[in-house]
């Protein structure tokens, strides 16, 4: 298990063993075992990750999120057959998203009170107030008050 350099809010919740390093952490969070959190990676209050999830440098989770098993997020569109122009690209997540089991996210930007199917591939921007699923995902329904 590797825990360095982390700045961890009040009551956050880590079971073991993880690799999280540079990161930071809301009060009351909770991460499962077999999780990897990159660098400069910022989340949310309260916001759930379960076990197996990838979280790489780029990546802002909101507060009050749910991040299901086996969820990989990717900061790069390898749209180059280059390694060496690889551009990091960033993935903004609302606040109370929910994300189903084996969603894979590409680096797109996903407005608040949003759910993702299980095995959802993201990788175009989400609105608000949404259900999206699929591969690609698409808006399946809009939430309405």
């Amino acid at each position: 298990m590797t825990i360095k350099d982390c700045e961890l809010g009040k009551d956050v919740k880590i079971i073991e063993p993880v690799n999280m390093y540079e990161c930071k952490l809301g009060d009351n969070c909770f991460v499962g075992p077999f999780v990897e959190i990159q660098k400069n990676v910022i989340i949310g209050e309260s916001t759930r990750i379960q076990s197996h999830s990838f979280i790489c440098e780029g990546v802002t989770i909101g507060n009050h999120c749910f991040i299901g098993h086996g969820t990989m997020f990717t900061n790069d569109l390898f749209d180059s057959p280059n390694i060496e122009s690889w551009i990091m690209r960033k993935t903004i997540v609302g606040n109370n998203v929910r994300i189903g089991s084996n969603v894979t996210i590409l680096p797109v930007a996903i407005g608040d009170n949003v759910i993702i199917g299980a095995g959802a591939v993201v990788t175009k921007d989400v609105s608000a107030d949404c259900v999206i699923a699929g591969n690609p995902a698409k808006i399946i329904r809009k939430i309405e008050d």
